[in-house]
């Protein structure tokens, strides 16, 4: 049997995680429900450096406050905080929202901005996030590399490289661009899932025989 191109491996791999179906967190399903780039971004920016357990009801809590920049560009900031209690380095991140937002009504016309570049001159805006709010948020081809991105790509051996950045610039030279919006999703929820930083599971893995494991 003749060994599958690299372009034809990644298109059969896309292929067996979306069939698998594996169960998606509950911040994930909910953030697959917006189609507003500004609540992809407050959203994300709660999610850093936290896990999906706790930042889905911090969400929710959040979202009880408003929607929209004008709602938090002049909410209190103390009111945030014990909303969004205890998501990760809470007290910066309602900061950030507030000042982001107040920049939004002030200087974009509420608008957030459909460039990356734009959207890094924020505090507490990185390219994730940035590239989240393009691919969720606007529906544009932009990839989204988090933790979970970063090492399964390295783990199937599909690119070599030591930081997400890295990770992002090396999958936008050959990953197809039909798979950028939806990578993120797949591989956070594989990444969750199965193929998790310690002890994944091989052995339930969908694509276990396509896989380098480099582990």
């Amino acid at each position: 049997m003749p060994q599958l191109t690299e372009t034809e491996n990644i298109n059969e791999i896309v292929d067996l995680l979306k069939k698998a179906d594996e169960p998606k967190s509950d911040f994930v399903k909910l953030m697959d429900t917006f189609n507003d780039p500004y609540l992809v971004l407050i959203s994300c920016i709660l999610s850093l450096r936290t896990n999906d357990k706790t930042t889905y009801p911090a969400t929710l809590r959040m979202l009880e406050l408003g929607r929209t920049p004008e709602d938090f560009a002049k909410c209190d900031l103390k009111e945030l905080e014990k909303a969004i209690y205890p998501v990760g380095f809470y007290a910066n991140k309602a900061k950030q929202i507030v000042e982001l937002s107040q920049r939004l009504v002030n200087e974009y016309n509420s608008q957030v901005p459909d460039s990356i570049e734009e959207m890094i001159k924020f505090n507490g805006v990185g390219r994730k996030t940035a590239n989240l709010v393009m691919s969720r948020g606007f529906n544009k081809p932009a990839i989204c590399v988090d933790v979970h991105v970063h090492r399964i790509f390295n783990r199937i051996g599909y690119v070599k490289t030591k930081t997400p950045e890295e990770t992002e610039f090396a999958l936008r030279e050959k990953l197809p661009i039909k798979y950028w919006i939806d990578i993120n999703t797949l591989l956070v929820t594989h990444g969750q899932n199965i193929c998790k930083p310690i002890k994944p599971e091989c052995g339930k893995c969908p694509i276990n025989n396509l896989c380098k494991k480099f582990i």
